[in-house]
């Protein structure tokens, strides 16, 4: 009651690694590091176990390698063990030890179940109390474990003693642990029982469920446990041999076991049929997706919802609104490369929703890595916002090398890319195909290689270039469909082929085209380039004017930056400087907000930069920017954490916040736009008052924060 008294336990007497280390010295036992942390951690700080260990140590010609696998079953231990402990115990607790060694954390109830008496609890209690090598899990007193070297020395004296027992206690142990809700440990005792029908079931209906908890490798561990033959021999262990070997990358195989899966389902017993049609859905799912198979894909992704959608739908260890999710995620990626862009859309931004909603943290990740990756297609800013949220979603959870993390680090490296950062998108795209070689994802793999051949392509290293450009036409040729990266990849590669000078060989190929897909305004701006470079700007003035006879005429800003670019040098191919001028700062208007210099690396005109620079341009800064970067300097980097404005700019807001950088008066401004110096005054003041700031350097130093300016500064 004074606090003179201390009670001294087994956690105060543990030994730290350095006094681990300071024993085995004292004994002369010389060990590495390493060795020393593992025996540390096996004999948990025990001292009487360490100085044990020692004197095996002392004795043998490998200590570490002893070391590495020293346990409770090496001699000196589990004598001294068996004498100073188990064979001083009760018949009763003797029992229950011996019972419980079978698993790696013992309840009381599961103990009584085991033992066939009660008093289990006391006994754990008891013997917790007394420090003799029992473990306490949680303050309730919930769950106990042994300790390590104890724990191997009565699992090694039950099979000594009653090795005939052992199928029983896995069997009893399974049962209780599944009506427990534990399925993972009820698994490994009913494999250890080889009581293959409770496992096959328990591990079909908890797989997904695992694997939505980012437990993959667990799973996969668990289906290891079965023998060979039975994977082939029942449809539900082979519906799951085909999601284990999808995820391990062997395609082949997986659609072999799904083939055996589908053929061997009238086996399934009626009772679990509906279940079975679920889990074959699940899996048949990305398989359709990995081959491109779009219909197929999209089909199975409509049954899924509406089983999702049914009142008491079957549940499959992820729940009515995890199968929901999992089905939207799944119909927007298959509509995402199917090109149907706005349907993709609206079902990724309802399976986001559904999986934040349930707090599903791997739906939500595929949700935002596949939204991100739209969001960049449809060359809007959001998708690299969302796929920095993907990132540091799969940071927290430990999930950087998934599938997922994939598609947001190709999202960032095609950002980079666009906004002339190569020496970053490099570094994405690296992480990407490091990812890569784990997974058989070609519809990655073609948005990779796809990405690096414009990446070389505007590095100027055609031969690279070309040789990412056969890897797409590689993997599409081995696609079901076509890829929309396919698209757009081809009239790249056909760019690549007109800068090497094989312009016969893109004239042919375009000549076999269908006239839908020459018509396109990729192939359009493919077919001005081509024309181009035989000199003839007639030609190429011709192929592009469908393209802006239309009021919005390409759904892609990046593509229309660079038909503008084109345009601009066609127009000056034929004399007609206002027109070359006018073209060009329309492409300078869409490139500014985001900063894509990309296309005026991939159709450079310095003269025409230079001469529009001193035409007192709207964009000085930008134009610099990009002067700078054709000479081979890196872009300015731009803030990416910029909080966003409540009120977006008016385009007529846009314009004057484009002179503000520049030297220029506000009646020189008014000039510049032919409108009144009250319009430019009332403008400059709904820029200061939206931008939240007080002055034109504030307002251009905020704007460029927001990336409506380019970052580089030089002003006329």
């Amino acid at each position: 009651m004074e606090g003179e008294l201390t009670e001294i336990r087994g956690e105060e007497l543990r030994f730290t690694v350095g006094e681990s280390r300071a024993l085995l010295d004292a004994a002369g036992v010389r060990l590495s590091d390493g060795a020393i942390e593992s025996l540390a951690a096996r004999t948990e700080g025990w001292a009487a176990g360490l100085r044990l260990a020692a004197m095996s140590l002392a004795r043998d010609p490998d200590p570490e390698r002893l070391a590495a696998s020293f346990s409770g079953r090496e001699r000196a231990v589990a004598e001294y063990l068996l004498a100073e402990v188990l064979e001083r115990q009760p018949e009763e607790v003797t029992q229950l030890l011996l019972r419980t060694s079978i698993l790696e954390r013992v309840s009381a109830p599961l103990a009584d179940r085991l033992t066939g008496r009660s008093g289990s609890e006391r006994i754990l209690w008891e013997m917790e109390d007394a420090g003799a090598f029992v473990v306490a899990m949680d303050a309730e007193g919930s769950w106990f474990r042994y300790h390590h070297l104890f724990a191997d020395l009565l699992a090694l004296e039950l099979r000594r003693t009653a090795p005939q027992e052992l199928p029983r206690l896995h069997a009893v142990a399974a049962d209780w642990l599944a009506e427990h809700g534990h399925p993972v440990d009820a698994i490994r005792h009913a494999q250890a029982a080889e009581n293959w029908g409770l496992a096959t079931r328990l591990l079909a209906d908890n797989w997904f469920g695992l694997v939505l908890d980012g437990r993959l490798a667990t799973a996969r561990e668990l289906l290891s446990g079965f023998p060979s033959g039975l994977l082939a021999g029942d449809a539900e262990l082979a519906v799951l041999a085909a999601a284990d070997r999808r995820a391990a990358g062997s395609l082949r195989e997986a659609e072999r076991y799904l083939a055996l899966a589908e053929r061997m389902s009238p086996s399934v017993s009626e009772d679990r049929r509906g279940r079975f049609q679920v889990v074959l859905l699940l899996v048949r799912l990305p398989l359709a997706r990995t081959r491109n198979d779009l219909g197929a894909a999209a089909e199975d992704a409509e049954r899924l919802l509406v089983l999702a959608d049914r009142p008491g739908a079957i549940d499959v260890g992820v729940g009515d609104e995890g199968l929901r999710a999992t089905a939207l995620i799944n119909l927007g990626a298959a509509e995402l490369w199917a090109g149907r862009l706005k349907a993709a859309e609206r079902h990724l931004e309802q399976a986001l929703d559904e999986a934040r909603r349930i707090a599903r943290p791997l739906l939500e990740l595929q949700a935002l890595s596949y939204s991100a990756l739209l969001s960049f297609m449809r060359a809007r800013a959001i998708g690299e916002q969302l796929a920095r949220q993907a990132i540091d979603l799969e940071r927290a959870h430990g999930w950087e090398e998934s599938a997922s993390a994939v598609t947001a680090y190709l999202t960032l490296g095609g950002a980079m890319l666009w906004r002339g950062q190569l020496a970053d998108a490099e570094e994405w795209l690296e992480r990407a195909e490091l990812v890569l070689r784990g997974f058989a994802q070609p519809a990655m793999e073609m948005m990779l290689y796809a990405t690096r051949a414009m990446l070389e392509l505007a590095r100027g290293r055609h031969e690279e270039a070309m040789t990412a450009q056969r890897a797409v036409e590689s993997i599409q040729r081995g696609l079901a469909t076509r890829h929309i990266v396919g698209k757009r990849a081809q009239a790249v590669g056909l760019e690549m082929l007109v800068r090497v000078g094989e312009t016969d060989l893109v004239q042919r190929a375009l000549d076999e085209m269908d006239e839908d897909v020459r018509a396109t305004s990729e192939m359009r701006v493919v077919q001005a380039t081509l024309r181009l470079a035989r000199h003839d700007p007639e030609g190429a003035a011709a192929v592009l004017e469908p393209i802006f006879a239309c009021a919005s005429p390409i759904d892609n800003a990046r593509w229309e930056i660079q038909a503008l670019l084109l345009k601009a040098r066609v127009e000056d191919a034929l004399g007609d400087t206002g027109a070359s001028s006018r073209a060009l700062e329309c492409a300078l208007d869409l490139a500014e907000p985001d900063g894509l210099l990309l296309p005026f690396l991939l159709h450079p005109a310095p003269e025409l930069l230079e001469r529009h620079s001193r035409l007192r341009s709207t964009h000085a800064s930008l134009i610099s920017e990009i002067q700078s970067l054709l000479a081979g300097h890196a872009p300015a980097a731009r803030p990416e954490d910029a909080e966003p404005l409540q009120e977006p700019l008016s385009e007529s807001e846009l314009r004057v916040l484009r002179y503000l950088p520049t030297n220029l008066s506000a009646p020189e401004i008014a000039a510049e736009l032919f409108v009144s110096l009250n319009t430019i005054r009332t403008h400059m003041r709904n820029v200061y008052s939206k931008l939240d700031v007080h002055s034109r350097t504030d307002a251009v130093t905020r704007a460029r924060e927001l990336r409506l300016l380019s970052p580089s500064s030089d002003k006329r």
